[in-house]
C-alpha cells in the first residue's frame, strides 16, 4: 500500500465531509462541536487544506459514516466498508419491518 501525502489525505477528508454537508448531516459548526476544533480550523479540513489530527480525526470517523467510509477506502480494507454498509442496511430493514408491522396493527391486517 503507498503512503498517503497529507495533501492527497486532507483532500479526501473534505470530499468526505463536503458529501456528508450536501446531504444534511452534517455543519462546520457541528464538527467543530464534536472534535473541540475551532471553526476556522474546521473550515479548512472542509476545504482541503489540510486534515484533522488522529484524535479529531478518531471524533470524525465515529460521527461521520462518510469520514469512516473514506478512511476505510484509503486504507484499502474495500470489503470492511461493503460490511459496514450491510450492517446499516440490515438495521434499516429492521427497522422498517417493525413500522410496516405497527401500521398493520393499527390498521386490522
Amino acid at each position: 500500500m503507498p503512503r498517503i501525502d497529507p495533501l492527497t489525505f486532507a483532500s479526501v477528508i473534505s470530499l468526505a465531509l463536503k458529501r456528508a454537508k450536501e446531504n444534511g448531516k452534517i455543519s462546520i459548526k457541528i464538527v467543530a462541536n464534536w472534535t473541540g476544533a475551532n471553526e476556522r480550523t474546521v473550515k479548512n479540513w472542509f476545504n482541503g487544506k489540510f486534515g484533522p489530527n488522529g484524535d479529531h480525526l478518531m471524533v470524525l470517523a465515529n460521527q461521520c459514516d462518510e469520514v469512516m467510509d473514506a478512511i476505510i477506502q484509503m486504507s484499502g480494507r474495500n470489503l470492511l466498508s461493503v460490511s459496514l454498509r450491510m450492517d446499516s442496511i440490515e438495521e434499516n430493514l429492521v427497522s422498517a419491518l417493525k413500522h410496516i408491522r405497527s401500521i398493520r396493527k393499527q390498521s386490522g391486517d
